[in-house]
């Protein structure tokens, strides 16, 4: 591996990813590596989307959205207008996610509860059967 390139076992190791995701990832042109014949050589360009691809990924971003700020960077090289619309992106994907956790904390609370009742209720069952022994 040179520092300027690195071939897609180099990549999948580096980024515990599969081939099949880069070759994906390829096929929807959000990475360009460079081709010689068979062989893929990922730059450093390539890795610093990757990362950002699957950062974005981890924040459920859409994989559009994804190539929209990443096609952002590179129409506009002091990156305003990549930062300002990644931060709306990420605005509206944390209040989705904060109201996600809000219901899956209620739904843990609640089967909380019926845990506590199954329970209680399977005492007093064994209870009763161990009194009439």
């Amino acid at each position: 591996m040179t520092d300027q390139t690195m071939t897609i076992r180099q990549m999948c190791d580096k980024f515990d990813v599969t081939p099949r995701t880069l070759r994906f990832y390829e096929a929807k042109e959000l990475l360009f590596p460079i081709r010689e014949g068979t062989k893929r050589l990922f730059t450093r360009r390539d890795r610093a989307r990757l990362k950002l691809i699957l950062r974005g990924k981890r924040f459920g971003f859409s994989l559009e959205e994804i190539r929209q700020l990443l096609d952002l960077y590179d129409a506009d090289n002091q990156q305003e207008l990549q930062l300002a619309r990644t931060y709306e992106v990420a605005e509206r994907h944390l209040k989705e996610m904060e109201s996600q956790r809000a219901a899956l904390d209620e739904a843990i609370a609640e089967l909380q509860e019926q845990m506590d009742w199954g329970a209680q209720r399977l005492m007093e069952l064994r209870a009763r059967k161990t009194a009439a022994e």
